[in-house]
């Protein structure tokens, strides 16, 4: 790579980037807080959230995954110059979002014992957690159209707005949560209740906010009746392995969860703080680098520039890596004080778990950080089957498959699960790192953009 072009990249990518990096550090704080004011509850209040949240990352997953193809086809747009393609695609995504939503209330408040029920926690563990999926499912719509909102505006540029909003939202979060958990600042204390509460209000707090700054008079954004067919199909389309993908995560949670309890609820207590950890300090910048190449690559394929756009893509990658898994690196090398600063609640069980589980995800921030600085490229270009298959293969094939083998088979113990843990995120990286080589994902965005008509200025003006 040519190094001066490489640094204009990599200042470009953090100009997009910085804002995502501090709106998501605000939303890894709030679930870091969370974990911190449960952790000194009670180690059932820890598993409580952390089975609920097992079933609460599917309307994120959703979210995430319509989120992608409003990036996706709003970036193109905007670098192709589609407005009004770009203001129905948009516009589609909110409306499946907010209909994706719905039948969650109902999963929560119908089926909540049923589900937390199903893993082998202490009763404790299982009625804290019933509670407060209820209470987060109740503002799942909320939740999904405020994470499109946030896509769109990102991929028409403004990476800002998105920021203001969440990170206001976070902070009243935070501050809640404590409030409520506690009982601090003349609020009541609800304990785990309280925590769901905190959520579900920002829930609804950053969606309305996010409407209002998509639909105010001076957006770039137009308001149209969504009736394309070929824009609802491509965004059905792109989304799909997305919202696939994830929830494919979310599902090999579940056996692995249950193989970490089969140890103790200590066990699996210690890994969703050591994870949690891990977020806080590597979350942020990935998801920033992810949404950056989305918007660079996607704009660069709107303009008809395919080696720019693989050129950016190759540079977030890079940055990505060094960044993030140099992090990761030396969250392995200093896990105990890191996870020290999260506390435990004074349990030593809990803390010696938690460092190991940490010290296994900092290994593997290499490979993550290389999956998701290139996924976010090829979901710039709408090509979102091929992170689909590394998910999948990774997974199932290394994170479930793999520790149940070194546990059942070979007698690793907890260790077994950790070393699944290194290997599904660095074969997902390495998937990536020939298909973004080797397939022709150019040649997707470019067939997309000509069949719903996004090529040429001419097409920002209505038929």
């Amino acid at each position: 790579m040519d190094p001066g072009r490489l640094r204009a990249v990599w200042r470009r990518i953090f100009a997009l980037a910085w804002p995502v990096m501090a709106e998501q550090t605000s939303r890894t704080a709030m679930r870091t807080v969370d974990v911190a004011v449960t952790a000194a509850l009670s180690p059932a209040a820890v598993v409580a959230i952390g089975l609920a949240d097992l079933y609460a990352r599917f309307p994120l997953r959703i979210g995430l995954g319509l989120g992608s193809g409003a990036i996706a086809l709003s970036s193109q747009d905007t670098g192709s110059g589609a407005d009004t393609n770009r203001s129905e695609a948009i516009q589609t995504a909110l409306l499946l979002a907010f209909l994706a939503g719905l039948p969650f209330i109902a999963f929560g408040f119908l089926l909540g014992d049923v589900a937390i029920g199903v893993f082998p926690a202490s009763e404790r563990a299982v009625q804290l957690g019933t509670t407060y999926l209820a209470v987060v499912f109740a503002t799942a719509p909320a939740r999904l159209l405020a994470l499109v909102g946030a896509r769109s505006l990102q991929g028409i540029g403004d990476t800002r707005t998105p920021m203001v909003v969440n990170l206001f939202a976070n902070v009243l979060n935070i501050g809640l949560s404590v409030g409520l958990g506690f009982g601090l600042f003349g609020l009541p204390a609800l304990g785990v209740f309280g925590v769901g509460l905190a959520t579900s209000t920002a829930n609804v707090v950053s969606a309305s906010l996010l409407l209002f700054a998509l639909f105010r008079p001076s957006s770039a954004i137009g308001f149209v009746r969504p009736r394309d067919r070929t824009v609802a199909t491509q965004l059905v389309g792109i989304s799909a392995p997305r919202v696939g993908e994830g929830i494919a995560a979310e599902l090999a949670e579940f056996p692995f969860n249950a193989l970490l309890l089969g140890f103790g609820d200590a066990v699996n207590a210690g890994f969703q703080i050591g994870r949690r950890v891990y977020q806080q300090v590597t979350g942020p910048l990935a998801r920033g680098y992810s949404v950056a190449a989305s918007i660079l690559v996607g704009q660069a394929l709107g303009e008809g520039d395919r080696e720019r756009a693989r050129f950016n893509g190759a540079a977030v990658a890079l940055l990505s890596v060094v960044t993030v898994g140099g992090i990761g690196f030396l969250l392995a090398a200093f896990a105990e004080p890191a996870v020290g600063l999260l506390g435990t609640g004074g349990n030593d069980a809990d803390l010696a778990w938690a460092v190991e589980f940490a010290i296994a995800y900092g290994l593997a921030a290499p490979g993550l950080a290389l999956f998701v600085g290139l996924s976010g490229s090829l979901q710039g270009a709408g090509a979102t089957r091929i992170p689909f298959v590394a998910r999948i293969t990774g997974m199932f094939g290394f994170f479930v498959g793999l520790s149940y083998l070194l546990v059942d088979g070979f007698g690793f113990g907890p260790l077994g699960p950790q070393l699944g843990i290194i290997a599904a995120f660095s074969w997902m990286g390495l998937f990536l790192l020939v298909a973004f080589r080797y397939v022709a994902w150019a040649d997707h965005a470019d067939t997309l953009m000509r069949e719903r008509g996004s090529v040429g200025a001419d097409a920002t003006e209505d038929d």
